[in-house]
């Protein structure tokens, strides 16, 4: 694994009301450093700051206070323009419920954010096949989304995720909507790409189980980190 820190949060703060009676402390300053390569849980119990913290880590949200790096960029000194085009090139996303486009087929929900760079349709669809064979959907490139498994519908998400060979993938809850054989195979497949592509996953879940998976674990609650430790700390 790399020294080289491919996330790095400074003093996060997110108060949602701000200077109102109803101002809500999500976070409550976060410090914390991912190391290329590393996979990564954060846990907690339901109303942690577990999604907030996912949402200001790609760029979705702002932080009240505290800096953000990726890539030794700070993401908080960008314009929402260059925000938008910085995640496209370096934050992946695996969600709970796969974001897939119903009406498209797998090739065209995998390779939808080539599309959004300067590639060739051609050049883009070649990618996009070459890594759905990778994910063992060679024969369902055609395939709606309704025609896929859970699992098969996920590895999509993941084609997707990692076709613009992000610095990082973000995952919320990518195994909650799975069984847990289900479940398994796709923490395996994160477990795959990280150790031959030295992809770097963080990973916000519910589950013991699933977070059993990653390098170490960050427990959080009431907006504040209780835990940098490692597995099973």
């Amino acid at each position: 694994m790399s020294e080289e820190i491919i996330l790095k949060t400074e003093n996060l703060h997110k108060i949602y009301a701000q200077d109102t009676p109803m101002e809500v402390h999500a976070l409550r300053g976060i410090d914390i450093e991912v190391k290329k390569g590393e996979m990564v849980a954060i846990m907690g119990p339901s109303g942690c700051g577990k999604t907030t913290l996912l949402n200001l880590l790609g760029g979705i949200d702002e932080p009240t206070k505290g800096q953000i790096f990726i890539s030794g960029q700070d993401i908080n000194e960008l314009t929402d323009i260059e925000v938008t085009q910085f995640r496209l090139k370096n934050i992946g996303y695996i969600f709970q419920l796969f974001n897939l486009f119903e009406f498209l087929n797998a090739l065209e929900n995998t390779v939808l954010p080539l599309f959004l760079t300067d590639a060739s349709r051609f050049e883009a669809e070649e990618e996009a096949k070459m890594m759905l064979r990778q994910m063992g959907l060679g024969d369902k490139i055609n395939h709606l989304p309704n025609e896929l498994s859970g699992g098969e519908q996920q590895r999509v998400a993941v084609s997707r995720a990692l076709l613009m060979n992000p610095a990082i993938i973000l995952g919320d809850e990518p195994t909650g909507d799975l069984d847990q054989d289900t479940s398994t195979e796709i923490m395996n497949l994160f477990v795959s790409i990280n150790e031959n592509y030295n992809q770097t996953f963080l990973v916000v879940t519910h589950s013991e189980y699933i977070a059993s998976f990653c390098h170490r674990i960050i427990r959080i609650v009431d907006g504040e980190i209780i835990n940098l430790g490692g597995k099973g700390d």
